[in-house]
């Protein structure tokens, strides 16, 4: 059941890139083309999908289990940090060159775009890039911790 719910909301989520738009760079690109031809129909897109997450979030809080009896697992860091801001920045940078976003660029894929294969390559590097740089990151504080538990035996 839980697969089969997996599918579905993803089946839904990429049916509602497609008919926004936000599946194609081209509109993604007009969007953020603020001197240029703007084009503010994604904006609408976006503030309707801040506003179902938000309704969707406010309840979600409230509960211990998901629909599907699962562990309601909600983030708990609030801080604004140097790594949230540079990924953030990164990701905006992406998004304005390629004119994709992780999602929309796995539906183009799925619907055999040559440019959504380039981008979905580069963002797996990116993230097996980012895999070994946590790795080194929390190694050397793995250790330090390892270290004070055995001296405090």
């Amino acid at each position: 059941m839980y697969l089969f719910c997996a599918f579905l909301a993803g089946l839904v989520f990429g049916l509602g890139l497609i008919v926004s738009g936000m599946a194609s760079p081209a509109k993604v690109l007009g969007f953020l083309d603020l001197a240029g031809r703007w084009d503010p129909s994604l904006a609408l897109v976006m503030a309707g999908a801040i506003a179902v997450g938000a309704i969707g979030f406010a309840i979600a809080v409230r509960r211990p289990l998901t629909l599907l009896q699962t562990p309601m697992l909600m983030p708990t860091t609030r801080t604004i940090d140097r790594r949230l801001i540079v990924g953030s920045l990164l990701f905006g940078i992406g998004w304005g060159l390629a004119g994709f976003c992780p999602g929309p660029a796995l539906v183009a894929l799925g619907a055999g775009y040559l440019k959504a294969l380039m981008f979905v390559a580069a963002m797996i590097v990116g993230m097996l890039a980012f895999d070994r740089i946590e790795e080194r990151r929390i190694q050397p504080v793995a250790q330090a911790a390892s270290v004070r538990a055995g001296a405090m035996e």
